[in-house]
């Protein structure tokens, strides 16, 4: 099954505390999740000030800088990797570098039903 691990973090405080990881052992720990086959995807995301939030209400777009909500956390990054079950993708959750200052949130993808 697949899980989507949301890293969650105060981006001020992602690269400047102590146990911050570098995205040297960040790359290293998806590797070695590749290796063990259980590696599907995951990035690192730029600054929430670059993002944009999109709505469409009655047909109509809007767009509005930034976040959804305003939170002490930020998404940084994500990695969706194949586990057998739950806990098997919390040990994965655990392992990531970013665990140490931030949250990683543990989703289980819902596959897409067509027609």
């Amino acid at each position: 099954m697949k899980y989507l691990c949301l890293v969650y973090s105060d981006e001020k405080k992602l690269h400047s505390l102590p146990e911050s990881p570098d995205d040297a052992e960040c790359m290293a720990y998806a590797k070695k999740l590749a290796g063990q086959g259980r590696m599907i995807a995951g990035e690192a995301l730029q600054p929430v000030e670059t993002a944009a939030t999109v709505r469409v209400r009655d047909g109509k777009v809007s767009v509005t800088d930034g976040p959804f909500a305003e939170t002490k956390e930020q998404l940084a990054g994500f990695y969706l990797a194949e586990a057998k079950d739950l806990d098997e993708a919390i040990q994965i959750a655990a392992g990531i570098p970013p665990a140490r200052v931030g949250s990683i949130e543990v989703r289980p993808i819902r596959e897409l039903q067509p027609g």
